[in-house]
């Protein structure tokens, strides 16, 4: 009994391992787009940030489907960018909306530090609930999440935020990221088969 805890133990330490290099990658393009755009995105409605992830997601859920690509972009960097879009929706969810860039690099980086901080903790905690069974997915399944997660935002926000009895929108965001770090992960593993 206690090895089969040991390597479950293992399994979460690689996933963190994995969860960490996937946003290393994230985080990286976060801050050479800082440097050549600063924070414009500073300006973007809560609703501009949700379809921007939902353009990104339907994009890869066609890739998917099609056989034929007539622009060479692959699923990977929609993911990435499905990522950094919804670090950025929960930066506006806590921040608001400005009328103008109002972040300098250093303060926008801690942001997006502290929001997949919590993100990540997350998903470990649901991890450990659900025992990692996100790795037996593929990865069109956890592109139909995100576009899952889509729809009831878009929903919650025709809402006005408003939910009976559901998540708000920061945890369904939050759901985004990790479903597409997940993605990342599966990318990643096959790639060193």
């Amino acid at each position: 009994m206690p090895e089969i805890y040991a390597n479950y133990h293992g399994f979460m330490q690689d996933t963190s391992k994995q969860y960490n290099a996937v946003i290393q990658i994230c985080r990286s393009l976060f801050i050479k787009k800082m440097k050549d755009y600063g924070c414009a995105w500073r300006i973007l409605r809560l609703p501009s940030l949700t379809d921007q992830i939902f353009i990104k997601a339907q994009r890869i859920r066609k890739l998917q489907e099609n056989e034929v690509r007539k622009v060479d972009e692959d699923e990977k960097s929609e993911f990435i960018g499905i990522i950094n879009y919804s670090i950025m929706a929960l930066i506006q969810l806590e921040k608001g909306i400005a009328d103008q860039p109002d972040l300098e690099g250093e303060e926008a980086i801690q942001l997006y530090d502290e929001k997949i901080t919590a993100t990540k903790e997350l998903m470990m905690n649901k991890n450990h609930d659900y025992g990692e069974a996100w790795r037996d997915m593929r990865i069109s399944s956890l592109t139909d999440l995100i576009l899952q997660k889509l729809l009831r935002v878009k929903q919650i926000e025709d809402n006005k935020g408003q939910t009976l009895v559901s998540e708000g929108i920061d945890a369904n965001y939050q759901d985004m990221i990790n479903y597409a770090v997940f993605a990342m992960i599966h990318f990643t593993e096959a790639e060193e088969k």
